[in-house]
């Protein structure tokens, strides 16, 4: 807020400098001095006309742009958020933010015992997605003077066919940390086991990997794990069965994994992520990976990898989203998608 510029009170002095109305002013006190502008000598009604008392949040570090009265800083990798000020009630006292963790990877893919042909595998899971943006300059995580390290999880490792009993689900993405607030890595995708009494599941996490083939049905990781609120994802799709052998997509930020149906040939595609104009544009991230099988699975949007099929390899989740990779189909050579890396985006009201 600002003082009116033409006739003013000194009720508007005071609440201005968030005194209580009917508070007898001394007009040489250090606070009216600073809103006035003058340090010594006398004080006149006039000097206190059209001034603020607001007083902004200054910090450093990560990649530093403007969206209006806002400077938002992007980490792409990890780093430090260096507070120097922190502003006053009338300025801005607190921050929002986007942290995505890691996506998973997609899992191994492998070959049907009963015929010979490939078996697909499930997309990764979405890295975690929190995000407090948006709220006013004063209602979101409050800062203090000091610096706060910043943790950007990379992505899960996409896995290489195996001709063992049990193939190699994909490896979890990293989590990614700002202050209090940490984003669980997503979990890899599942793949095929040979052995019904030992299947490899999607794995459980920021939001869970995809169900790879099994028999019975194989199932997708959960999601939201560790628990937070609001949730940071959801869990992966699950596979059908003995007679179809399919991969299921990994979880997304704002959607599950797709399940496979009994009567498909296609990998189910990767959850959803969530958009967000916290930099001023709005961009999606947190897609799962979709998952591998005759037809491949396509990643979720936000990042997601798709799945692969004979010839088309899975793709890797994109960088800096926290999308799952896609599950592997193409045995023996290629490997899965490996997640995408994660980020942390921060955004104070300066001016």
């Amino acid at each position: 807020m600002t003082t009116p510029t033409g006739q003013i009170s000194l009720d508007d002095v005071n609440i201005e400098l968030s005194i209580a109305p009917g508070t007898q002013i001394n007009m040489n006190a250090a606070p009216v001095r600073g809103l006035a502008g003058v340090p010594t000598g006398q004080i006149a009604m006039s000097d206190l006309q059209g001034k603020s008392n607001a007083q902004y949040i200054i910090a450093t570090g990560g990649t530093i742009t403007t969206d209006g009265d806002y400077k938002v800083h992007t980490f792409n990798s990890s780093g430090t958020f260096t507070v120097t000020q922190v502003g006053n009630p009338a300025g801005s006292t607190t921050v929002d933010y986007l942290v995505v963790a890691g996506g998973g990877g997609g899992g191994a893919a492998g070959i049907n015992p009963a015929n010979g042909g490939y078996l697909g595998s499930g997309g990764g899971g979405a890295g975690g997605y929190r995000e407090s943006f948006p709220n006013p300059a004063t209602g979101g995580l409050p800062v203090s003077v000091q610096g706060y390290p910043i943790s950007i999880g990379a992505g899960g490792a996409g896995r290489l066919y195996s001709s063992g009993p049990t193939g190699t689900a994909g490896g979890s993405g990293g989590n990614s940390v700002f202050s209090s607030i940490t984003s669980a890595g997503g979990g890899g995708g599942g793949t095929f086991s040979r052995n019904p009494g030992n299947p490899t599941p999607g794995v459980a996490g920021g939001s869970g990997g995809g169900a790879g083939a099994q028999s019975p049905a194989g199932v997708g990781g959960a999601g939201n794990t560790p628990p937070v609120s609001p949730s940071q994802g959801n869990r992966g799709g699950n596979s059908a069965g003995a007679a179809f052998y399919g991969g299921a997509g990994g979880g997304g930020a704002s959607a599950a994994g797709g399940d496979m149906s009994p009567a498909s040939t296609v990998g189910t595609p990767g959850g959803n992520g969530t958009s967000s104009s916290i930099t001023g544009s709005s961009v999606a991230r947190g897609g799962g990976g979709g998952g591998g099988y005759a037809g491949p699975g396509s990643g979720g949007t936000g990042g997601g990898g798709n799945g692969s099929t004979i010839p088309i390899n899975a793709t890797s989740g994109t960088a800096n989203t926290g999308g799952g990779g896609g599950g592997d189909m193409l045995a023996p050579t290629a490997t899965a998608g490996s997640g995408g890396s994660g980020v942390v985006i921060i955004r104070y009201k300066f001016q």
